[in-house]
């Protein structure tokens, strides 16, 4: 499997992701009905076009199987296909944006609770829920964060933005 960043946000790869979106949502968004499933995807081709950073997963045959969106370090989307659930894909995707993009925050719907499972695994905590989704529906969010506990003088320090860390703080270091 790859992990690819996407430059060229073609018509075809998006109706490609579309497909994907769809697939995974059918298998974990079991709380949706088919019309508002229907009403979302309407919007999901925009949302592809837009995202800061847009990475796929390719099996092999060099066929996406799963992508991700990534803006200013927060986990926007995450899907794979449901044929390809349980691979790894998602946990690869997640690590590379981790270590590429410092991806440090997510939200994910309450009631999709493997994905909420997933994403504890991966090290994100639940900080904050909401009532209603980002569109105003009755779909509570869950905003999770995922902290680097970093050796500060002898005392374990939380540090949100890693790059920024990195940046301020490794240079100063003597050895």
């Amino acid at each position: 499997m790859k992990v690819i960043e996407i430059t060229d946000r073609n018509l075809e790869l998006i109706q490609i992701l579309l497909q994907i979106w769809e697939s995974s949502v059918k298998a974990t968004h079991l709380f949706l009905s088919d019309d508002e499933r229907n009403k979302i995807k309407q919007y999901v081709p925009q949302a592809l076009k837009e995202v800061s950073h847009l990475i796929i997963a390719e099996n092999e045959k060099g066929s996406p199987v799963g992508f991700m969106g990534i803006a200013n370090q927060m986990l926007e989307m995450l899907f794979v296909s449901n044929e390809n659930r349980g691979r790894g894909i998602g946990k690869r995707l997640l690590q590379y944006g981790i270590e590429n993009y410092s991806v440090n925050e997510l939200a994910v719907n309450e009631q999709n609770s493997l994905a909420k499972g997933f994403y504890e695994y991966m090290g994100f905590e639940v900080y904050k829920r909401t009532e209603l989704d980002e569109q105003g529906n009755p779909y509570p969010l869950l905003y999770m964060k995922r902290n680097l506990l970093v050796p500060v003088s002898g005392e374990l320090v939380e540090v949100e933005n890693v790059k920024g860390f990195v940046k301020s703080y490794i240079p100063a270091l003597r050895y």
